[in-house]
């Protein structure tokens, strides 16, 4: 995969350690685009094996996919381009274990929306007061779909659990990721 550059250095420069006086944000917007690079191919390979292993030996109580059913190529891949994803953006670790219950399907662009305004209300406002009104969530959307057809995209989130979250650290309170695929 490659990163894609996005124009949304103002975006980025406001989330990155955003202090907010009782709590900090740590966000950005990334984008990479869906070509194997580099060791993805052989990864990619490796997860689809995996993937197919575990379905060889699972049972109807395992947990469901929100990627539809992992029987299906076209799930698969990309659950494996998610998982890729989480790799290249976090580097440091290792998510080729993750599992497909750990990510979910969003309804639609609404209940991503919701999502973000509950999560970022106060840094919303704080960026509306430094950006002469404008809508944080509409910046990041603009500056999305700048690389992506936005409304064309299904949205993923990965929730880990809190054992298994690299991005809990000491006093984080909670951590989510979106995936517009």
């Amino acid at each position: 995969m490659y990163f894609i550059c996005l124009s949304v250095f103002s975006v980025n420069v406001f989330l990155d350690q955003l202090n907010l006086g009782d709590c900090t944000i740590r966000g950005s917007l990334e984008a990479f685009s869906c070509k194997h690079a580099g060791n993805d191919r052989r990864l990619s390979i490796s997860l689809e094996h995996e993937i197919l292993d575990y379905l060889g030996k699972s049972s109807d109580s395992d947990p469901p996919s929100p990627v539809e059913h992992l029987s299906c190529r076209s799930s698969r891949k990309t659950l494996i381009y998610l998982v890729l994803t989480l790799g290249h953006m976090y580097p440091d670790y290792d998510f080729s274990a993750v599992r497909a219950h750990l990510f979910f399907k969003e309804e639609d662009m609404e209940s991503f929306k919701q999502m973000v305004d509950n999560y970022l209300s106060e840094a919303s406002r704080l960026w509306a007061a430094r950006n002469e009104g404008s809508s944080l969530l509409d910046s990041m959307t603009k500056a999305i779909d700048e690389v992506i057809k936005i409304r064309e995209c299904d949205i993923y989130s990965y929730n880990p659990d809190s054992d298994g979250d690299p991005f809990l650290e000491k006093g984080a309170i909670w951590s989510v990721n979106f995936f517009f695929y």
